[in-house]
């Protein structure tokens, strides 16, 4: 009914390029720590690191573009971003044909994807906020998290089986084409695009700063954005450690290693169709916090994997409730966000949004990968859940109404 009314030629663009995009990135889910592993004979002390160092640099890298990016037009920024990243990850299945591939490599082309993705997401989220109206922020954003659990599903184990059979570089491949179609579906959008917020803005570190500003004095968003960061980056640190002690110490073949984080990605179709309906009866706010909190509990279980069959369903449920949890939450995050932050601030608080989840990623990964070199991967896994329990204390305890559109945007004037 409400839900799939239709948002417009332009929204269906949009859409059709984040689908092709995320089916690329799913496809290719872990790829660099399978070369790494398979191809380089990495350790997870080197696993961890291409992921912490890609993360860390890519963020250090896209400091100055939030404030470059609120200043332009966002459809070019995104078309460019999708080009660099395409461009970026073509050099990986080039170098490894002529038997050419090194670490070092793909520590860069980590980082340039990893600027190019906080960019694009800064760029994408003003310009969403731009194309559809405020009352259906929430279906769009539904129908993204809907997107990206369902290309979830299909990437990781067509991708383990690509790998398989074709070997490991098949899957970049493939997302590098993916960006180019993702650049070609947003040129497709057409029409005029809003102004940027200041033809007179500057690129610089000074103006990502104004994002961070303005988060940490906004009495919704700061807690919101503490828990955020906190939780994705506890979240990914165990990443590179499941696949060495998947893969590597418990013998998993890749495609069951794509399998186990595939099939409970339909809990991400289940809860982002659930996401408007439990709105709808309960309100934002007991929904945010109480599918916020079940959302901390479940990853506290991938300590105890174990081989064959038993250690494979036990990871698919634990992964089923935190992505059934997690898929509920997310658009309803993203809309509240969208909507407590000023037009002319979206970009570079995004970015400052994506800069410190990026750098916080970064460092407990590699914090995690030294941690686990000393005590052991399972005990790294289960310290990581134990101490997601407590970050929903961090939610937004109390439900405020956004402020009105004039008051909001005033003190953002330049």
């Amino acid at each position: 009914m409400g839900d799939r009314r239709s948002l417009g030629r332009r929204f269906g663009w949009l859409w059709a390029a984040y689908a092709v995009s995320s089916l690329g990135t799913w496809l290719a889910f872990d790829a660099f720590a399978l070369i790494a592993v398979l191809v380089l004979h990495a350790g997870p002390l080197e696993v961890s690191i291409l992921a912490a160092a890609g993360l860390a640099v890519g963020a250090a890298v896209a400091v100055p573009l939030g404030p470059w990016t609120e200043f332009r037009h966002k459809r070019p920024v995104m078309i460019a971003m999708d080009l660099v990243r395409c461009g970026a990850l073509l050099t990986v299945p080039a170098a490894y044909a002529f038997d050419g591939l090194t670490f070092v490599q793909l520590l860069v082309v980590a980082v340039l994807t990893a600027a190019a993705d906080i960019s694009f997401t800064a760029a994408s989220g003003a310009h969403l906020k731009a194309l559809v109206p405020p009352e259906d922020l929430l279906v769009a954003n539904s129908r993204f998290e809907a997107t990206m659990w369902t290309t979830t599903v299909l990437g990781p184990p067509l991708g383990g089986a690509a790998i398989g059979l074709f070997g490991p570089v098949l899957t970049v491949l493939t997302n590098a084409v993916s960006f180019l179609l993702s650049a070609l579906g947003i040129r497709a959008i057409g029409g005029k695009e809003q102004p940027p917020a200041s033809a007179g803005g500057r690129a610089s570190a000074g103006g990502l700063l104004d994002g961070w500003r303005y988060i940490l004095r906004h009495p919704d968003l700061r807690p919101l954005f503490f828990n955020t960061v906190l939780n994705n980056g506890l979240i990914m640190a165990v990443s590179p450690l499941l696949a060495v002690l998947m893969v590597g110490d418990l013998g998993f073949p890749p495609w069951q290693y794509g399998l186990a984080f595939a099939v409970p990605c339909l809990g991400g179709l289940l809860g982002s169709r659930m996401a408007r309906g439990l709105v709808a009866r309960f309100g934002r706010h007991r929904v945010l916090l109480i599918s916020g909190t079940l959302r901390a509990c479940w990853p506290v279980g991938l300590a105890f994997i174990g081989p064959g069959v038993p250690g494979l369903a036990l990871v698919m449920a634990v992964e089923f409730g935190l992505i059934l949890c997690s898929a509920v939450f997310n658009p309803v995050y993203s809309t509240f966000r969208l909507e407590r932050t000023a037009n002319d601030r979206i970009a570079r608080t995004l970015s400052a949004w994506a800069v410190t989840s990026k750098a916080t990623i970064a460092a407990m990964t590699a914090l995690w990968g030294l941690l686990a070199g000393v005590v052991g991967i399972r005990p790294a896994i289960a310290l990581a859940g134990v101490l997601l329990l407590a970050t929903p204390l961090l939610l937004p305890r109390v439900d405020r109404e956004p402020a009105a559109p004039e008051a909001e945007a005033a003190p953002a004037s330049p």
